[in-house]
């Protein structure tokens, strides 16, 4: 059984930590969700961003999600691949040195990537992004030209895949985001 390392905090994105954990659960993974400070059984906060024709989305109160595992005991050799969920975690977990450097692990080992909405300030935070396509939420876009990435413009349920990285700008991607990284995982998806 594949690992799948996913990486959440504090007010991500409701259905972004909730439905890709999910997914892959349901597909046969084994997904240990972490947050740095935070243990196994801890709960995160999560914030549901809506789209409802403001300049913005809006943020609402999400649920509680239980992580299954505790950040401080993460090897990230023993992962096959790692998501990122958006919202607002990111712009602080950017911060944290350890992240950054599981980040550049999976890169460093070609390993696949699934970041999605604001989980990309992670990746540019990580230096991992130049001369790589990929999206973000439209806000993020000047972050990833700044990082040296070439962003991508794509439609709220595009995705984009550039070798090992798979992204999204928003979780109405979800169907092609999960499909794109678990193919790069090795399965195969017949429909």
């Amino acid at each position: 059984m594949k690992k799948i390392l996913f990486l959440t905090g504090d007010f991500a994105e409701d259905y972004e930590t909730m439905v890709p954990f999910q997914m892959l659960l349901m597909l046969g993974y084994e997904v240990l969700a972490v947050c740095p400070g935070k243990n196994k059984g801890d709960t995160v906060k999560t914030a549901i961003h809506d789209f409802e024709g403001d300049q913005t989305y809006t943020e609402k109160p999400g649920h509680n999600f239980t992580l299954n595992y505790s950040f401080e005991a993460v090897d990230p050799t023993a992962y096959s691949g790692l998501v990122i969920a958006g919202g607002r975690a990111p712009e602080y977990l950017r911060l944290n040195d350890k992240v950054l450097d599981v980040v550049r692990h999976f890169f460093d080992a070609d390993k696949p990537v699934a970041a999605i909405c604001h989980g990309i300030q992670l990746l540019t935070a990580a230096g991992v992004v130049q001369g790589r396509q990929l999206t973000a939420y439209p806000a993020v876009g000047p972050e990833v030209i700044l990082a040296g990435g070439r962003y991508q413009e794509v439609p709220v349920d595009g995705v984009v895949v550039d070798g090992n990285l798979v992204t999204s700008p928003a979780w109405p991607a979800h169907p092609g985001f999960i499909r794109a990284f678990v193919e790069l995982l090795g399965a195969q998806i017949n429909i």
